[in-house]
């Protein structure tokens, strides 16, 4: 049987290829839990930013940046490679951003109770 070019000699090519750019297989291997936890912290950071901009959504601002922060914070402490850690970091700050302004504008449960 054939190799094909550049592979040594006893190593079968499986059909995977792997870029630098990839995030989830930076390192060669999936991580489903890691990336999970980034992808639904980048979300709810999105949508912690664009809810505390006006002041009647100030719940699901508040809510969305608290739960994002928790999400980050347990992505980071799990988390393998740079690229997860990096969308960690922008969906926390995000999510952060966005609490803080909830909270400045009602806060938790303000209106609530």
């Amino acid at each position: 049987m054939a190799q094909p070019i550049g592979q040594p000699q006893g190593q079968a090519h499986h059909g995977k290829s792997y870029t630098s750019f990839s995030v989830e297989h930076s390192d060669g291997q999936a991580h489903p839990l890691q990336n999970t936890l980034a992808a639904i912290t980048v979300v709810l950071g999105a949508i912690a930013i664009a809810t505390c901009m006006f002041r009647g959504l100030h719940l699901l601002a508040s809510w969305t940046g608290l739960v994002g922060i928790l999400t980050a914070a347990w992505g980071q402490y799990i988390s393998v490679t740079t690229a997860e850690r990096f969308l960690l970091v922008i969906g926390g700050v995000a999510a952060a951003v966005g609490l803080g302004i909830g909270i400045a504008h009602g806060g938790l449960l303000g209106g609530v109770f």
